[in-house]
């Protein structure tokens, strides 16, 4: 073999090992998000290491399907809106968080809508969230949406009764306006058990890095759990429509949630694989005139690690 083979055969041999890398830093950020949700503290047995290692490749496998569904998204013109609903701390936060951790941000956003300022409080109900609604090639998840005054509003006093009943004459013929106009809309509620809500809450008592988590209200809504039910009964009952179901996630255990979730939202929706042009390197461009200049010791980031 040539020298000249030989350094063809290292540089293709190095780019390859790099590119390993890079696929497993992107691994290993996956890692240390489940690290700091879970806690973990090295005791995990072996059962529950065979289901991480499923889960994990199951994750990918599914990320990789959405990057499929975005690309069918934007090249087609689809608009899709999807709300997440469930109690504090069912785990909504991190199915969106999966779902948009390979995704374009600027086809596939999240929708987190703040309390109503009192401007907004005067306006059509429906107002603040129609400006969120995607145009044509994008993907719109809705971190809590419109069935806010179907759920905490009405629980904690913040609407009326006659606001409450409008509600829900109105968000059937708001969602029906919206499948009609070509959005398809998928609604999840994501289902925890009063057990499992306390136990989050307590470690996110118990855990720095979570405890911005915990506002007051959502200590309410502890006190306040059967008054949450008997809301979520009725707005599940009253706003199911055949146009935009309601569909239950069960996540007391969160890793299999959002795998679920995951793989359900990708079997409501008949994207295919879009043919991507080759993509080609461009060579560098030299300048012989050019000449880099140094960085000055002052802008540069101390390199303690």
């Amino acid at each position: 073999m040539t020298d000249r083979a030989t350094d063809t055969l290292r540089a293709a041999e190095h780019e390859r090992e790099r590119m390993r890398q890079e696929i497993i830093d992107d691994l290993d950020e996956e890692i240390e998000l489940e690290l700091q949700e879970d806690g973990l503290d090295g005791s995990i047995s072996e059962s529950e290491n065979a289901f991480r290692r499923e889960y994990f490749r199951e994750l990918v496998r599914l990320q990789t399907e959405l990057v499929k569904l975005q690309d069918w998204v934007q090249a087609t013109g689809q608009r899709i809106v999807v709300l997440f609903e469930g109690r504090d701390a069912a785990g909504k936060g991190g199915v969106i968080k999966r779902i948009t951790q390979r995704l374009n941000p600027r086809i596939c956003r999240v929708a987190a809508l703040p309390a109503p300022t009192d401007r907004e409080k005067t306006q059509w109900y429906f107002q603040r969230y129609v400006a969120h609604l995607p145009a044509a090639g994008e993907i719109v998840l809705f971190d809590r949406s419109w069935y806010n005054r179907a759920g905490v509003e009405h629980v904690m006093g913040f609407c009326t009764d006659a606001e409450y009943e409008e509600c829900f004459r109105s968000v059937p013929e708001f969602e029906r306006m919206l499948v009609r106009s070509g959005i398809k809309l998928v609604k999840y509620w994501f289902s925890i058990t009063d057990d499992e809500q306390e136990a989050r809450f307590r470690a996110r008592m118990e855990d720095r890095l979570k405890q911005w988590k915990l506002s007051p209200m959502d200590l309410e809504s502890r006190r306040r759990w059967e008054s949450y039910t008997k809301a979520k009964e009725t707005m599940l009952e009253k706003s199911s429509i055949e146009e935009a179901p309601w569909w239950v996630v069960q996540a007391v255990d969160k890793k299999r949630a959002r795998l679920n979730c995951m793989n359900h939202l990708l079997s409501l929706v008949p994207y295919k694989p879009v043919p991507r042009p080759e993509v080609v390197l461009p060579p560098r461009v030299y300048h012989a005139d050019y000449e880099r200049q140094p960085t000055p010791d002052a802008m540069i980031v101390p390199e303690i690690y």
